[in-house]
């Protein structure tokens, strides 16, 4: 008859592929997590140096006020004061660099004030929401102003 082994052998090995197990994952946690990770809370230092070495594509709300202060008067009191130009009308720094080389397109509106006003169960109660065929088919221009988009 054979010899069953004792409880220390059992312990002996479990504490042995416990440690084997700890030494696996502290390798690959060192192949995988980038060097820096931590020092300053739960973020790589290094990104923020490389975030600042892309290029720039956005111009800002400033940048469009400066040379389009009626729009932004227009837009001031109306439901679209929060919405910065860029979220409409893309990135723009390409044209804030060189206006008149540049001419950004005019978005498609039925298709753009859908995105944010499609009907919705998840938006909050209160927020704006249409069906795209209220109009009866008329463009969104006919009745709403962009910019302050109240029925004029």
């Amino acid at each position: 008859m054979s010899r069953s082994p004792s409880p220390s052998a059992h312990l002996l090995r479990m504490a042995l592929l416990f440690a084997a197990g700890l030494v696996v994952f502290l390798a690959v946690r060192a192949l995988l997590v980038p060097q820096g990770f931590g020092r300053y809370g739960h973020y790589r230092p290094g990104a923020a140096e490389e975030n600042r070495a892309r290029p720039l594509h956005h111009a800002g709300e400033a940048a469009c006020a400066d040379c389009h202060g009626d729009v932004a008067e227009a837009k001031a009191p109306g439901p679209h004061a929060g919405v910065h130009c860029e979220a409409c009308h893309g990135p723009l720094k390409v044209h804030a660099d060189d206006p008149e080389a540049v001419k950004p397109a005019l978005p498609a509106v039925p298709a753009l004030c859908l995105r944010c006003h499609r009907e919705d169960g998840a938006k909050p109660k209160g927020f704006p929401a249409v069906d795209g065929s209220h109009g009866g088919g008329e463009p969104c221009l006919g009745c709403h102003k962009p910019h302050d988009p109240r029925i004029s």
